[in-house]
């Protein structure tokens, strides 16, 4: 198994796209929405990616946070809140904002399970920092290392209640970024004691069966390389300080914060440390490129993939659709107590 995840070009597989796959066969795939039409085709669509090498858990993930970050949008798909508003109720009312989060990353998570999609790029354990860049800004669940872990184990844990697993991101915290990493570089120059705040959360949900890495640049532990492409950071603090034993996965290599070509910098992710190169964009030299350029998955790797997969659906049971509105409507009575 190649140790990649791979986009899609639309919302069906092309010819080019399936014979590819299935002779390299990805570790798994991401959808955006130019793969989502409707219930029916997206669920056809992943029915069809795990027919490609008969897996019932198939790694299939979407970043569906909320806000402004879904690629599956109304009128076909209810509109979810973003990380802010349960921030906001948490300055009331801590519990409740626990409940209204694990209400809705349940609710979420049952649209997903019904779309036949296994994984969610969900939570968002980055602290927001004052005066940094918004590509975190109102996606983040607060400005304090323990409210922002209280509330991403709780959308663990709904997400969890829906047969769907979630993805811990950005480690080790992309909260203090100056820049949006999509487009250039963000260079983090805090001391590593004042880092200590970005790592708490992470710490705390170090258990987690997944994990996504920051396109960042920490110069107090690895002043040349961002957090993707340094054996430092991965092995030192990814691993070793979090203490993160999961599958470790890196944000999209497209991204501008990288440089080089699309394949090398696959093969430096995984010289680095990372499990999995995550390519997003679906053009196919560079995935040629990627299968060319990375080693083939390691046992620990393939161990840690299994192990991600294992609590997932495996969506033969319809989704439950009276739950799903309950849990709405209970995180919706909620998050109205801080209107």
């Amino acid at each position: 198994m190649l140790p990649a995840i791979f986009g899609l070009s639309g919302p069906t597989l092309s010819d080019d796209e399936r014979a590819f796959f299935r002779d390299c066969d990805p570790a798994g795939y991401i959808l955006f929405g130019r793969n989502v039409e409707s219930r029916a085709q997206l669920r056809a669509l992943t029915d069809d990616l795990r027919g490609l090498h008969g897996r019932d858990r198939t790694f299939i993930c979407i970043d569906q946070e909320g806000g402004r970050v879904a690629r599956m949008k109304p009128p076909v798909w209810a509109a979810y809140p973003s990380g802010a508003a349960f921030d906001r109720l948490y300055e009331l009312a801590p519990i409740s904002a626990i409940e209204a989060a694990r209400a809705h990353a349940e609710a979420l998570g049952l649209d997903l399970a019904e779309a036949g999609i296994s994984v969610d790029c969900l939570p968002l354990l980055d602290v927001r920092q004052e005066g940094a860049h918004d590509v975190i800004g109102d996606r983040a669940l607060g400005h304090e290392p323990l409210r922002v872990a209280a509330l991403g184990r709780a959308m663990l844990e709904g997400l969890a209640r829906a047969g769907v697993a979630g993805v811990i991101k950005h480690i080790p915290g992309h909260g203090r970024a100056g820049v949006d990493s999509h487009k250039e570089l963000p260079t983090v120059t805090a001391s590593a004691e004042e880092l200590e705040t970005d790592l708490a959360p992470f710490r705390s949900l170090r258990d987690s069966l997944i994990g996504m890495t920051a396109h960042v640049r920490y110069t107090a532990w690895d002043d040349e390389n961002p957090a993707t492409l340094s054996a430092t950071v991965i092995r030192d603090v990814i691993r070793s300080r979090i203490g993160f034993q999961g599958l470790l996965l890196t944000d999209d290599l497209d991204m501008q914060a990288l440089g080089g070509a699309v394949p090398e910098r696959a093969a430096r992710a995984q010289a680095a440390g990372c499990d999995i190169a995550l390519n997003c964009w679906a053009r196919m030299d560079d995935m040629v490129g990627i299968a060319k350029a990375m080693a083939p998955m390691s046992a620990q790797t393939a161990a840690r993939l299994v192990q991600a997969l294992a609590p997932t659906s495996d969506f033969a049971v319809p989704v439950d659709l009276e739950r799903q509105a309950e849990r709405t409507a209970t995180r919706d009575r909620l998050l109205a107590l801080a209107a």
